[in-house]
């Protein structure tokens, strides 16, 4: 049962297909009660990455561990933990970049126009300064490949060493009401938050951390604006020919752009990799459906043919196997400018997903925070999703944490205001870079095609302006 929380107005539409969605809930009061309400001082709704990063900071800090915080859940986090028999030979099909910054081994990335085959090589010996050596202290690493899975195992292992936080797993919220004065307690700008096991809890801030649908952020009247963009991202895990990218010391990433959107190949331990094919709706239907032999032709495909030819083989039900393998032998590729070839695909990893841009107001409001998804929700192209999620974490518990020193109620508004000031511009131009990646790659002729291929090769030549863009993307500023 979804919770209680009731919008005053419908949702409206504008031109250019974007969705303004107004979610203005009336803030009701929670009836007094013969039970008075637990009192955290932390309340998290959402147990993914940026919830549990959030907590694990607060309870790692001297200064925020005495903070009483609990965690709400609706799955079953046990459910979520890497398997104690997971292997090298599967992996999920939920996998991230994590950036330096985000982390603490990408040494190269390959991005390619599939139109005019124009390209960049993102790696740091060509990104110096001209007739400059390297500096040593330079980051060799872009990005590390990590399932999600292992990400929230390692920070809820992390959490239990801890301890000190209340965990209500397996658990939905029904309803965030603010509270009343009572005789021994002014609740009345507390979120209360009703449980389905019955408990009630009285949150001095309020963290959503509940995704894109956050119904915290409905709580809170905070409005999130954006669009869908008729695309869908299609993921897999594979297992490729040969020994794997080149050694456990040379991990490439690939990205072609295609007029549909992006098809991203990105390396896992030993010769496995996860795919990212960002296609329509119509194309994602197709690619699920196919057999695993005609999949694996296609993810092939992807990186080898032209776009008219992937155009056809979109247009056939079966047989793209050896339909792709008559028009390989007719179309010469360098081998060692794209990704290892697909031998197999993992059972039941082949999935798809609605591909959106949305981005909060803001991120704070009276008792209330928002991070990662709840906060804003990104293209996929540049692989920055769970990134800014785990920069929201870090920012709020700095927030949290100068709060407590300086003796804040850290639900204020005055106290959460250095939040959003240090987050929002920096995800609204990440939101902004990868919208318009998007539409850029999106145009399959004309004068635009020529212009953004002279662009990539101007970049690709230029070692302090790729640099740039290379700190950039591993978190840095």
């Amino acid at each position: 049962m979804p919770p209680r929380i009731l919008p005053r107005g419908p949702r409206a539409l504008s031109s250019r297909s974007a969705v303004w969605v107004h979610v203005r809930p009336q803030r009701r009061f929670a009836s007094s009660s013969a039970t008075a309400p637990e009192v955290y001082d932390v309340v998290c709704v959402g147990g993914g990455p940026a919830g549990l990063s959030l907590l694990t900071g607060l309870k790692a800090s001297p200064i925020t561990s005495g903070l009483k915080v609990a965690l709400i859940e609706g799955q079953d986090l046990h459910k979520s933990r890497l398997p104690e028999d997971a292997t090298l030979e599967s992996f999920s099909n939920r996998c991230s970049s994590l950036t330096p910054a985000s982390v603490k081994n990408l040494q190269e990335m390959q991005v390619w126009d599939g139109v005019t085959d124009a390209r960049i090589s993102f790696d740091w010996h060509t990104a110096k300064p001209l007739l400059t050596p390297r500096n040593p202290s330079q980051p060799t690493t872009i990005a590390y490949m990590i399932e999600n899975v292992n990400t929230v195992t390692a920070l809820l292992s992390r959490l239990e060493q801890l301890g000190g936080v209340d965990f209500y797993t397996s658990t939905k919220v029904n309803s965030i009401d603010l509270g009343t004065d009572t005789d021994k307690m002014d609740f009345s700008s507390w979120p209360i938050l009703t449980l389905s096991n019955g408990k009630t809890l009285a949150a001095r801030l309020l963290v959503g951390a509940d995704g894109a649908n956050s119904p915290v952020r409905t709580f809170a009247d905070i409005e999130s604006r954006g669009f869908d963009y008729s695309r869908h991202g299609v993921v897999a895990s594979l297992k490729l020919e040969g020994q794997g990218w080149g050694g456990p010391d040379h991990k490439i990433a690939y990205q072609r752009f295609l007029p549909t959107g992006p098809i991203a190949m990105l390396p896992l331990p030993g010769n496995m990799s996860t795919l990212v094919w960002s296609t329509t709706p119509e194309r994602a239907a197709k690619l699920k459906a196919l057999s695993q032999a005609d999949f694996v032709a296609m993810v092939n495909a992807g990186f080898r043919l032209s776009p008219t030819d992937l155009e056809y083989l979109h247009t056939l039900s079966s047989g793209q196997a050896e339909e792709v393998a008559w028009r390989e032998k007719h179309t010469p590729v360098d081998e060692h400018a794209i990704p290892m070839r697909v031998a197999h695909v993992q059972d039941g990893t082949v999935a798809s997903f609605p591909l959106r841009m949305r981005h909060a107001d803001t991120y704070t409001g009276e008792r209330v925070a928002l991070v990662g998804d709840a906060a804003h929700t990104i293209h996929p192209l540049a692989g920055q999703g769970l990134n800014q999620g785990q920069g929201d974490a870090a920012a709020l518990v700095r927030t949290i944490s100068h709060a407590v020193q300086t003796g804040q109620d850290i639900g204020s508004t005055l106290a959460l205001e250095s939040y959003t000031s240090e987050r929002y511009a920096e995800n609204n131009a990440m939101l902004g870079v990868c919208d318009k990646l998007h539409r850029l790659y999106s145009v399959e002729s004309g004068p635009l095609v020529g212009l953004r291929s002279l662009g990539l090769r101007a970049v690709d030549a230029m070692g302090p302006l790729k640099g740039f863009f290379m700190s950039r993307a591993a978190g840095g500023s």
